[in-house]
């Protein structure tokens, strides 16, 4: 089996992102950290958000310091927290063209039906709610102002199938699927919003679905393994800039082929 490389740098077009700000929540490690590492690498500046602080200092002095990388720590659905962000990007960049809504929760596993339901509340607290406000505070932070502003929501494969024993996370990213539709035509022509579905990423997130089985679990995508960060910040990249200049409201599975081969997320 296989293994991509980590290595964030792409190895053609360099520069997408000169002169350009973005925005990527839930980018202290994992998917968001390697989704901020490939747009600094194309000239990007960004602003790193998540909950703790320590993590974000680590990899902001990663990404080349203060003149590439900020970070604001707080958390993703406190509306105070998504002001200050948009504000100290726009305040240290000088305007905000990208965001990137990759924070996610998934505290429950097992069936729907019994669920908490302050345990339902908080998932979409997080995974739904915060980045309809991420996307309010950043269009009030100028975004649109310039030409090529765009948005990209995470989402997952679990929100397009069944995915036992995530369900309450999958129906919250499936949530977050509908909401990038609306957003497309409500936010169209100024900024477009597209998202992607990932299927199982080798992150600390997404360990309870194969950590002590990854071999058994790898063999159910036609591809012969897992994901991996960059594996998502390629797409998450193309999205984000000219290269889809005609392309919005669309989801974009990056799965290894896991759903065409008819298996659950």
């Amino acid at each position: 089996m296989s293994e991509r490389s980590e290595d964030p740098r792409p190895p053609t077009g360099q520069g997408r992102f000169a002169g350009r700000v973005a925005i990527v929540t839930g980018a202290s490690r994992g998917i968001g950290l390697g989704i901020a590492q490939r747009l600094v690498a194309e000239g990007a500046r960004v602003c790193l958000t998540a909950r703790n602080p320590e993590p974000l200092e680590e990899a902001v002095a990663a990404l080349g310091g203060p003149g590439r990388a900020i970070f604001v720590a707080g958390k993703a659905d406190d509306v105070t927290h998504q002001e200050a962000a948009v504000a100290a990007t726009v305040a240290a960049f000088g305007g905000l063209d990208v965001l990137v809504n990759n924070t996610g929760i998934n505290p429950v596993a097992g069936p729907v039906a019994g669920t908490d339901p302050a345990a339902v509340a908080k998932v979409f607290a997080v995974n739904y709610t915060a980045p309809a406000g991420w996307v309010e505070r950043a269009r009030l932070g100028g975004l649109g102002a310039r030409p090529g502003a765009a948005i990209v929501n995470v989402a997952s494969v679990a929100g397009l199938r069944p995915s036992p024993p995530i369900g309450v996370y999958g129906a919250s990213k499936a949530a977050l699927i509908h909401l990038t539709f609306e957003l497309a035509i409500e936010l169209a022509p100024r900024i477009r919003v597209n998202a992607v579905a990932p299927a199982v990423v080798k992150t600390k997130f997404a360990t309870l679905l194969y950590e002590g089985r990854e071999a058994e679990v790898a063999a159910r995508y036609p591809l012969g393994r897992l994901g991996v960060p960059a594996d998502i910040a390629g797409p998450v990249a193309f999205l984000a800039s000219d290269d889809a200049a005609w392309v919005t409201g669309q989801t974009l599975t990056v799965d290894g082929g896991l759903l065409n081969a008819g298996s659950f997320a």
